[in-house]
């Protein structure tokens, strides 16, 4: 609690910080858009309230007295460090900052190659990511968004489905050099195939259910590589180590640039999918609502290029 302060007003310590600096009522008058009389009454009030004397009258003008020194310096102290206090509040009105929650692939292979497109729309506001291979329990108080991967049965929050999973073999096309591609899907039984750790994405594809809804009655070869991090995985499939299981909206960007292939003709979906999650809390409704917005037409603009490639 501020004790001293007491019935001092703001504009008394700035005028008395204004003549202060430049031993003149006169200017400091000027400076305020006052009068010297105004000015020389404001610091006759404040010195009474003090009980001290603050400046001495001499012949030619004013001059500080030590009480008057000691009270500038803790004066000007306190506006700067006031005038600091409102310009980050004015940024942080400017720059807002909303945070998100998600996996590493999705934000590796998906968002983040997306993300300069809603800073040129909304320079105003900063994504603070929040990464983590979990799945998505009760939401911390600071996340604004999630975007999780499941049945659209999230407890904490409203789900709206962003794509459902939609999966096809891929591969480096220097593995897949000297294949015809795309390739018989009864190849994938003699490739090195890359796993994900069940316990870290048990409703996702793996290759037993790739197998089987490919209609191949093989076992899935075991593999030396196993991963329980999807990102680790693909630029694993990358390098050339093996075979991963690819989904249509997470690789598409490397399938564009060639790093990797489809191994096989056609792809295979399931009901879970990946959905943006809003906390049942309404907090910054504006700035999520401009976030799922722009979700939304980014799933619009590569629509097309889905279309195509799937034709």
């Amino acid at each position: 609690m501020i004790k001293r302060l007491g019935s001092l007003s703001l504009d008394a310590l700035r005028i008395f910080e204004s003549a202060a600096r430049q031993l003149s009522f006169t200017a400091a008058a000027l400076e305020h858009g006052s009068t010297q009389p105004a000015i020389s009454q404001q610091i006759k009030r404040l010195e009474q309230q003090l009980s001290t004397r603050l400046f001495d009258r001499v012949h030619r003008g004013i001059a500080l007295t030590e009480a008057g020194e000691l009270l500038l310096r803790y004066v000007q102290d306190g506006l700067e460090t006031l005038d600091a206090g409102l310009a980050a509040v004015q940024a942080t009105q400017q720059h807002e900052v909303l945070q998100v929650a998600t996996d590493f692939a999705f934000a590796a292979y998906w968002l983040m190659p997306r993300l300069q497109r809603f800073h040129q729309r909304h320079p105003e506001i900063d994504v603070s990511l929040v990464t983590s291979e979990r799945a998505l329990g009760v939401l911390a108080a600071e996340i604004d968004v999630a975007i999780g991967f499941g049945d659209g049965r999230f407890k904490h929050g409203q789900a709206h489905l962003l794509f459902h999973e939609e999966v096809f073999a891929v591969a480096s096309p220097h593995l897949m050099a000297g294949y015809a591609l795309p390739a018989p899907a009864s190849l994938l039984s003699s490739l090195p195939l890359l796993h994900l750790r069940p316990e870290s994405r048990s409703r996702w594809f793996d290759w037993a259910g790739l197998f089987s809804e490919l209609g191949l009655s093989e076992t899935p070869p075991a593999g030396t590589l196993r991963f329980d991090n999807y990102t680790l995985l693909i630029q694993a499939a990358i390098a050339g180590q093996g075979v991963a299981i690819g989904w249509r909206h997470l690789v598409d960007d490397l399938l564009a640039q060639r790093l990797l292939v489809p191994v096989c003709a056609g792809s295979v979906h399931s009901p879970f999918g990946y959905y943006v999650v809003l906390p049942e809390r309404k907090r910054r409704q504006r700035l999520t609502q401009l976030f799922v917005t722009w979700l939304q037409e980014e799933l619009h603009r590569e629509a097309p290029l889905l279309s195509h490639e799937n034709g």
